[in-house]
């Protein structure tokens, strides 16, 4: 049987010991973006968010060699509880993917962040992203924690 075309889903699971409201914000929050969506030798970060749904997302991650270009367009917006969004990139062939990111309460202080990467044009993509997006959910921890 020939393989389905695409390259599935990648899940990312995390707890966060922070209030879900405030791993909602630091994702929202383009200043936020800035310190800590920063994988692999990634050194700066720029970034743009018109946050409604149907408004644009840019982020421009920027390493001392090469510059990474990402956009897309918000689908959900359900504060605290859920982001989703397009995510465009020239791995993704300059076509659409999508991310979600759920925020689940699971304690007065801690949240289990589920972030959901989909409708990738081909396993190797969904596999080059698996590590930038673990670790850039990594940073955000010990960004909202300060515990590296």
């Amino acid at each position: 049987m020939p393989a389905a075309p695409g390259g599935g889903d990648l899940v990312v699971r995390r707890r966060i010991r922070a209030p879900r409201q405030e791993v909602f914000d630091a994702w929202t929050d383009p200043e936020s973006l800035r310190l800590w969506m920063c994988p692999g030798d990634i050194q700066s970060v720029e970034a743009t968010i018109d946050l409604r749904v149907g408004g644009a997302l840019r982020i421009v991650m920027r390493s001392a060699t090469q510059i990474f270009e990402h956009r897309g367009e918000f689908t959900v917006i359900d504060p605290p509880a859920l982001l989703a969004f397009t995510w465009i990139a020239a791995a993704t062939d300059w076509k659409p993917t999508l991310v979600t990111v759920e925020f689940v309460e699971t304690g007065a202080a801690e949240t289990e962040l589920i972030l959901t990467h989909s409708r990738f044009p081909r396993i190797e993509v969904r596999d080059q992203y698996r590590s930038g997006w673990s670790t850039i959910v990594s940073l955000l921890d010990q960004h909202l924690t300060g515990v590296g």
